[in-house]
């Protein structure tokens, strides 16, 4: 009886026509064909100095430089792929879809946390070595000197340690989130027991819970969200059917999510000075004394929670859509993270 009622399933999908299906599906890659985009044109403009796609709004202050035209080739190139990308596998269902996009997003959230991670440690211990005046005897003082400067620590300590957090992500599967909830806790007990105990407490320790504390919100969204973790106010959504269900979840994907994520990523683009792209640029510590070189990471960890998330609604609508299609649960869950 099982595989009667699948085999009815099937046979009611088979009978979806192609056109909904590939139209979300060209349209959820395009989004994250053009956020690809987005970001690249972005480094294009704030580090490499091209007039960027915005100055198109106002012509008049550089409209005529031909590498504008690149950078909007570079968004139409994203699109057409996205569309290629559906037209080479155009028997590929939405949940498939659903599934390979969480796990391309699994990927940016494991390299986030093995990232926070290396640096939190690592900085953790200059920062420690330094305020006990033991960072000169061990290194020596040019090396000192260069470690003690934001712009040579995250260009030549931190980026380094972020290349070597994705390396770790791309050959593992777990996302070790749960991991950093437990480094949460055990550097809280210590501060709490030198301070007691010892009468010992220094600025770089309550940077060091901030900063994964900030890792945690910031990267968990986007899993939280493929897990529906959320809170939602279900007084009418606990008692839909699936198809009512999938269709709220694309319509808020499309109409709440996104666009509040493409608005951070917007503001804090914003030019050089914008948010992200000024504390990233600079390596921004303001304020940090004996402490970590920690502050621009946890602003651009917002930026990485935007992508994340936006990466995630798409996932979100895909999934969504084939419950309003009525494409047939798989019979098995292949994980993606």
């Amino acid at each position: 009886m099982p595989e009667l009622k699948q085999n009815k399933r099937n046979a009611g999908f088979a009978s979806i026509p192609n056109f909904p299906i590939a139209l979300t599906r060209i349209f959820g890659w395009a989004i994250i064909g053009v956020l690809a985009a987005f970001l690249f044109n972005n480094f294009l403009t704030n580090w490499l100095g091209w007039p960027g796609v915005r100055i198109l709004a106002n012509p008049s202050t550089g409209g005529h430089d031909p590498r504008i035209w690149l950078q909007v080739a570079i968004y139409a190139a994203a699109v057409l792929a996205a569309a290629a990308h559906v037209a080479r596998t155009r028997d590929r269902s939405l949940r498939t879809d659903h599934q390979r996009v969480f796990g391309l997003n699994a990927v940016l959230i494991r390299a986030g946390f093995w990232a926070v991670l290396l640096i939190g440690l690592v900085d953790f211990t200059l920062a420690f070595l330094k305020g006990e005046q033991l960072l000169i005897g061990l290194v020596g003082a040019p090396l000192a000197d260069t470690l003690g400067r934001a712009e040579l620590r995250g260009a030549y300590v931190h980026m380094p340690l972020v290349a070597i957090g994705l390396a770790i992500a791309l050959r593992t599967r777990v996302l070790a989130l749960p991991w950093l909830v437990l480094m949460i806790v055990v550097a809280e007990l210590l501060i709490v027991l030198f301070r007691f105990e010892f009468s010992y407490e220094q600025t770089y320790m309550g940077d060091l819970v901030r900063f994964w504390y900030a890792a945690l919100f910031m990267l968990g969204c986007a899993y939280t969200l493929y897990e529906d973790g959320h809170v939602r106010i279900d007084l009418l959504y606990a008692e839909a059917n699936p198809r009512r269900r999938g269709l709220v979840n694309a319509i808020g994907a499309l109409v709440l999510g996104m666009p509040f994520c493409w608005l951070i990523l917007s503001v804090g683009t914003a030019g050089r000075t914008g948010i992200l792209n000024s504390a990233l640029r600079t390596f921004e510590i303001e304020g940090v004394g004996d402490g970590m070189y920690i502050l621009y990471l946890m602003t651009v960890l917002v930026g990485v929670f935007a992508v994340t998330l936006i990466i995630q609604f798409v996932s979100m609508m895909f999934g969504g859509m084939a419950d309003v299609l009525g494409e047939p649960a798989p019979t098995g869950s292949a994980e993606g993270g």
